[in-house]
């Protein structure tokens, strides 16, 4: 799992500039391109 503070700082630390609703909406209609984002954030916090 993923807490919500480390997938922010992820994120952030992965430039992706998007806001939570953004993301909320996203994680509802497009489960693809938020998988892809969640993967993203781990890659950074990892690194």
């Amino acid at each position: 799992g993923l807490t919500y503070s480390k997938f922010i700082a992820g994120i952030k630390k992965a430039s992706i500039d998007i806001d939570r609703k953004v993301l909320a909406d996203m994680a509802v209609n497009d489960p693809a391109a938020f998988a892809s984002i969640v993967e993203k954030a781990k890659a950074h916090l990892a690194a």
